[in-house]
């Protein structure tokens, strides 16, 4: 590891490094409030022997009081000196070896000085336990080297100094055992975070997902917790960081495979709660706002969330569609938000892999490419149960979602395997709720959004027509299959308004003939038709009406709108040619 790693580990765990940095440093000071203050009182003992008339005699005898000194700290802390310090002072309440675990004697080298020191919690008491202690150790030396005939002491020991009464304790030194709590507190912190981020085993960079996926990130999507709420983004008032970065998703979409641009797609994950209907929803928004007429298929049969999010009905969709109880025109919903619909899950099968599975699942989706620009399909997870895996295979591919840091590895790579496993096309990867902060790009986005407050207000885009403004317009409806209309000149769209609106009516295509059906008919067309006008004027002001509740009886004959197609211009190929 470099040092710029080190550096992002604490920037992506400095948390772990403050909280036990905190507890060392509280530990130390805690330690030191509840530790009772000792104080010390020192003492020193001078060693010296009769000196002789010549140099060689006081040098042998300076060398004999070093000798003596060495000794003499070790009777210093003996228990037989402390007993007879004891009985001098008349301290019933300690024992010797208490007294003897309190005394400390220490010489320096070369030198015939002995400093002792004694420690006790009262200062006063500590001082007469030195001094005494140095007293009786006067006379126990002179009677050690006095000789048994009566003669002269070979060594003389000799209070130097007295102890005095200490003003201030020795222990606790807090100022020292906070100061080494903190670098204590600090290094613990650097080496749990360090250990952390290499236990960790979740994703949380774009590197990984590409080794994992072997695709690339289309979209990082920054957590936002207004989604919490409101889950669906109103792309036409919306300049956060999230509703950015779905539009830099819808950019990448755009150059996955130029040639042929992938259609119906399909948005899972690997487990549930990583964001994958919420992703589907706001980018099926995103491509409607850019002109894109688009339908979200809620394919997840087992916990079906959409309806919820857009506030459509789901009483009736895809499973009743799959089941021939219905027909997409009977379940197709418009939503509040202008070229965007909704196929609902419908009723809760008991076995929907086999729905998904069935030839007729794939008739369907291929009815609603030829409806639609974009088919979004919310798919269930990967790891639980086979369906998405089913409905990738049966579409032009997946986007497969991995949310920072609770996606695992190992989880991914999963995900990715099952995919492969049935030839499975993954088109690209997504990180979700990536944090905002540190790593995030959602900063960038705020500050270009208000960098400039005293100016011009940014230019967004006008709200379209809501859906619920039409005036009983049916869901869009597929012709059946057919042979390919002849080729014709491509039609120029309509140019772009000036009034810096971002909203741009699609240009029409050419409409599909079909073969007349007692069901419903089709209007043929056989030119293009202009450029659609405005909602408002297509339909008028006439209120919403809501889509006739599926009857097992004959349906009636209705009018036919066909959703807004943008015109193919690929060469070498027919003009009404499905890619």
């Amino acid at each position: 590891m470099e040092v710029h790693d080190y550096l992002r580990i604490l920037q992506a765990r400095w948390k772990i490094v403050a909280v036990t940095t905190v507890v060392a440093v509280l530990a130390a000071l805690g330690a030191s409030l509840l530790t009772t203050p000792q104080y010390e009182a020192k003492t020193r003992l001078f060693v010296s022997t009769s000196s002789g008339a010549s140099v060689q005699e006081i040098y042998q005898g300076n060398l004999f009081s070093q000798q003596r000194v060495t000794s003499y700290t070790e009777l210093l802390e003996g228990t037989t000196l402390a007993q007879r310090t004891l009985e001098k002072l008349g301290l019933g309440d300690m024992s010797a070896v208490d007294l003897a675990g309190k005394v400390t004697a220490s010489s320096t080298p070369d030198t015939v000085l002995i400093d002792t020191a004694v420690t006790d919690e009262s200062p006063e008491r500590a001082r007469d336990l030195a001094n005494a202690l140095s007293d009786e150790f006067v006379v126990m030396a002179r009677e050690l080297e006095t000789p048994e005939d009566g003669g002269p002491p070979t060594a003389r020991v000799v209070v130097e100094q007295y102890a005095a009464t200490p003003s201030s304790p020795v222990t606790p030194k807090t100022t020292r055992n906070v100061a080494l709590g903190l670098a204590v507190g600090l290094l613990l912190g650097i080496a749990l975070a360090v250990l952390r981020d290499r236990l960790d085993n979740t994703i949380k960079d774009r590197n990984a997902v590409e080794d994992l996926a072997g695709t690339g990130v289309v979209g990082v999507i920054p957590l936002d917790k207004a989604r919490q709420e409101e889950p669906a983004i109103v792309f036409a008032e919306a300049n956060s960081g999230d509703a950015e970065a779905y539009r830099e998703m819808r950019t990448n979409l755009q150059f996955l495979e130029v040639d042929n641009p992938p259609r119906a797609i399909v948005v899972t994950s690997s487990l549930p709660s990583e964001g994958k209907t919420t992703t589907a929803v706001n980018l099926a928004l995103v491509l409607a706002e850019a002109g894109h007429s688009v339908v979200l298929v809620k394919a997840d049969l087992r916990r079906p969330r959409v309806t919820k999010y857009l506030g459509t009905l789901g009483d009736a969709g895809l499973s009743n569609v799959l089941a021939h109880t219905a027909s997409l025109e009977d379940v197709l919903q418009p939503t509040r938000f202008d070229g965007m619909w909704v196929l609902a899950a419908g009723g809760l099968p008991p076995n929907p892999s086999e729905l998904l599975g069935s030839a007729h699942a794939r008739e369907v989706i291929e009815d609603l490419r030829s409806r639609f620009d974009y088919v979004i399909i919310d798919a269930p997870p990967l790891l639980p149960v086979t369906d998405a895996a089913i409905l990738t295979n049966i579409a032009d591919g997946a986007l497969l979602i991995a949310r920072y840091g609770k996606t695992t590895r190992e989880q991914f790579g999963r995900a990715v395997g099952n995919l492969r496993a049935v030839n499975a096309p993954v088109l690209g990867t997504i990180l979700s709720m990536t944090p905002t902060k540190g790593r995030g790009s959602a900063y960038e986005y705020r500050y270009y959004y208000s960098s400039d407050k005293d100016g011009a207000t940014p230019a967004v885009a006008q709200t379209s027509t809501p859906a619920t403004q039409r005036v009983g317009a049916p869901a869009p409806t597929a012709p059946a299959a057919q042979p390919a209309p002849q080729a014709q000149a491509p039609v120029e769209g309509p140019a772009r308004p000036q009034n810096g609106h971002r909203h741009v009516e699609p240009p029409a295509t050419q409409a599909y003939p079909a073969p007349s059906n007692d069901a419903y008919h089709y209007r043929a067309a056989e030119q293009f038709p202009p450029a659609p006008q405005p909602a408002s004027e297509r339909y008028g002001n006439e209120p919403y009406q809501a889509p006739q509740a599926y009857s097992a009886a004959e349906p009636l004959s209705r009018p036919v709108v066909h959703a807004p197609r943008r015109p193919v211009n690929d060469s070498g190929s027919e003009s009404g040619e499905e890619r």
